[in-house]
């Protein structure tokens, strides 16, 4: 933009459109125009048209949810947020091998590509878009039931931004979160925004799966665990005795 400005009459009208406005944006625009008059859309919170659910996910299952998900409930058009290129690359070329209708869009993509893949998620040729903030900037897409948060984002206002890419003209929609134990101060901010707990979501094969995994662990005997406590003697701890860290954060879905 400083280039373009470079080569445009100094007496000019100019206005600036934004769907986000971080700090560095905000100062850039205050460089460029005198006296401005700000107009802004409430988007402080998403829509009531929007409804939210929250899955605790272990890192490594999160692809098996979202293909179940996709494979169980009614997603005529989802939009797929992941926290990097390389991951909504890879994600979509997964659900592709399931045999889902999915593309990517992401930084990598040259522009031909990314009309390609722009152009078939408008037309239906795919149902399923994996993209990544940046990338996703710009989406005009009606129509899209249900927004998945693959990754958390890094800030309420992304979410509220991600998120409001469904529920659009008095139509309803649905946003999913996975999440990991790691995302849970993240998550308490958003339900602070929301002004609401988001209702918990579970999916009971992925339950039973994890229940397997964790049965079929190896174990070890009574007397090996004598011999090991015998041969590393214990350390004597000073001072107070460590509390137990606690938390009221509940997920619904608990994988391990």
């Amino acid at each position: 933009m400083r280039r373009i400005l470079k080569l445009v009459p100094r007496q000019r009208q100019s206005m600036v459109f934004s769907a986000t406005m971080p700090t560095e944006i905000r100062r850039f625009v205050e460089e460029i125009l005198t006296d401005p008059v700000t107009i802004r859309v409430n988007h402080e919170k998403p829509t009531a048209t929007i409804k939210h659910a929250l899955f605790q996910v272990a890192q490594g299952q999160k692809t098996a949810l979202l293909k179940h998900i996709l494979q169980n409930e009614k997603m005529t058009t989802t939009l797929v947020f992941t926290r990097t290129k390389h991951k909504a690359k890879n994600l979509a070329r997964q659900l592709q091998q399931f045999g889902f209708r999915a593309t990517s869009l992401q930084g990598n993509l040259s522009q031909n590509q990314r009309k390609k893949a722009m152009d078939g998620f408008r037309t239906g040729a795919f149902n399923i878009m994996v993209a990544t903030d940046i990338a996703a900037r710009g989406i005009d897409v009606s129509g899209i039931s249900h927004v998945v948060n693959y990754d958390v984002p890094d800030t309420v206002e992304t979410y509220t931004h991600r998120v409001g890419r469904t529920g659009r003209a008095e139509q309803t929609g649905d946003a999913y979160t996975f999440a990991t134990h790691e995302d849970a101060k993240m998550i308490l901010s958003v339900e602070r925004r929301l002004g609401k707990n988001i209702p918990r979501k579970t999916v009971e094969a992925l339950n039973n799966k994890a229940r397997n995994v964790t049965a079929a662990a190896p174990t070890v005997s009574t007397d090996e665990k004598t011999r090991s406590t015998t041969s590393a003697p214990r350390r004597k701890t000073q001072g107070k005795p460590r509390k137990q860290r606690s938390s009221s954060f509940d997920f619904g879905f608990s994988a391990s």
